[in-house]
C-alpha cells in the first residue's frame, strides 16, 4: 500500500484544478435543510480524489457532499520533487440561497 501523507503545517494543501457543485438533495430543500459538510479526502499522486468519508454534517446532505467531493482534482501535491498521495479534509457548503 502506498504511504499517505496528511496535509499539515510542512505540507501545504493541493490546488483544486476541478470541482462540482453538489446536487442539492430535493428532500433536504423541501425540509430547509442546510450547512456544511465536512469531508475526509484521499487524493492520489495524480490528483484524483480516491476515496472519500463525511467526518460530520446533516444526514440529508452527506451523499450529494460526497458524490461530488469525488469528481473533484487537484494539482498533484509534491513531497521532495515526487508526487504523493494526501489525506485532507474539504468542506462542501449547501446553501437553500443557491
Amino acid at each position: 500500500m502506498k504511504r499517505i501523507v496528511r496535509v499539515g503545517s510542512n505540507l501545504k494543501a493541493p490546488r483544486q484544478i476541478y470541482s462540482v457543485q453538489p446536487e442539492y438533495p430535493p428532500l433536504a430543500k423541501q425540509t430547509r435543510v442546510w450547512g456544511i459538510v465536512v469531508v475526509s479526502a484521499v487524493i492520489d499522486e495524480h490528483g484524483n480524489v480516491v476515496q472519500a468519508r463525511a467526518l460530520s454534517g446533516h444526514p440529508l446532505l452527506i451523499p450529494a457532499a460526497l458524490n461530488a467531493v469525488l469528481q473533484w482534482k487537484y494539482q498533484p501535491t509534491l513531497l521532495n520533487g515526487t508526487p504523493v498521495a494526501v489525506e485532507m479534509d474539504v468542506t462542501v457548503r449547501f446553501d437553500l440561497g443557491s
